[in-house]
């Protein structure tokens, strides 16, 4: 997936998001659900402190994080965006393969507004993505 993707590359009144994993294939599908959501990848990247960067920039609608990543863990990018009144309203979908209760607590408190375990299956996470978007004006 390339991450020069901007929003200039996104069609008008669809929902935009934000992918970033470190794990090519899993950026690639995770891409993947986001177009078949209805959605548009505005940016897909691999670190994040480059995705923490590209949500200053590009204001999507939605972030899909994954939770380990080199730069910044996808909790500190979801810390970092709820802190910023300019990002504070992106929708975000962590994404990790630590699923235990504690696990999933310490990514809503750090404001997630999902949390999806890996392994997943491409309708699960179209269905995730759809509902976080659900009621996002376009």
């Amino acid at each position: 997936m390339d991450s020069a993707l901007h929003a200039s590359d996104t069609s008008p009144g669809r929902f935009r998001v934000l992918v970033a994993d470190d794990e090519d294939d899993i950026r690639d599908l995770v891409c993947l659900a986001v177009r078949k959501a209805g959605c548009d990848v505005v940016r897909s990247v691999a670190d994040g402190s480059v995705a923490l960067a590209a949500a200053g920039t590009d204001l999507p609608d939605l972030a899909v994080l994954d939770v380990s990543m080199p730069g910044a863990t996808g909790l500190e990018v979801c810390t970092a965006l709820r802190a910023d009144p300019a990002t504070a309203g992106i929708r975000i979908l962590l994404l990790s393969a630590g699923a235990s209760p504690d696990e999933v607590a310490r990514g809503l408190s750090a404001g997630a507004d999902a949390y999806l375990a890996k392994p997943f299956t491409i309708a699960g996470l179209v269905h995730q993505v759809r509902s976080l978007t659900a009621g996002v004006p376009a």
